[in-house]
């Protein structure tokens, strides 16, 4: 029997969710994008209604890829709003939008976004000793720093929670318990 994060225990999808990705430090720039867009989704509701409709986020939103999504318009987007495989939020898919025109702006500018982002943990990932789940925090000062950076470069729905929660998902932090058996795997 593996020891695994409380919150990780509930559902299946959760399971294969901790054990396969979250916590792995990430370098590709669309799953970068990927998991910033679906941080930002779910502000608000639980991650596991995100991962039961990420397959359907992949497809409507053409797996991501930040040059298609910036040429999104209204017509595309009111679409969007119909489709109920997706959060139906106005506000959270023009934030998909605009995110990924801010995504392009900072890709070109540091070479990739994967330069800019892993700069807020200085390239390698923040090892936490947590014992209980009830210490990981939601936010950090590197999540208050790449919330207001990236405010400033244009993104929305980056708050320091969300962006804390990203930084958990693509292993700029390790909030793995200790006591977890990916801790030390990841």
């Amino acid at each position: 029997m593996k020891t695994r994060c409380g919150w990780a225990e509930r559902d299946s999808l959760y399971m294969d969710y901790h054990d396969n990705e979250w916590g792995v430090p990430m370098h590709d720039d669309r799953k970068l994008f990927e998991f910033l867009i679906l941080e930002g989704a779910q502000a608000g509701l639980s991650w596991i209604t995100i991962l039961k409709k990420r397959e359907n986020y992949r497809s409507v939103f053409d797996g991501f890829d930040a040059q298609k999504i910036a040429c999104y318009n209204d017509d595309k987007i009111k679409n969007l709003l119909l489709n109920d495989g997706i959060i139906r939020n106005r506000l959270k898919i023009e934030s998909t939008v605009t995110n990924a025109r801010a995504f392009l702006k900072l890709q070109e500018e540091f070479g990739s976004f994967d330069n800019y982002i892993w700069q807020f943990v200085s390239y390698k990932p923040i090892k936490n000793s947590w014992t209980d789940i009830s210490q990981v925090p939601s936010t950090s000062k590197e999540s208050d720093k790449m919330s207001a950076e990236l405010k400033k470069s244009g993104f929305k729905f980056v708050g320091s929670t969300i962006c804390y929660s990203f930084m958990q998902a693509v292993g700029m932090v390790n909030d793995h318990i200790v006591s977890c058996f990916r801790y030390d795997e990841v």
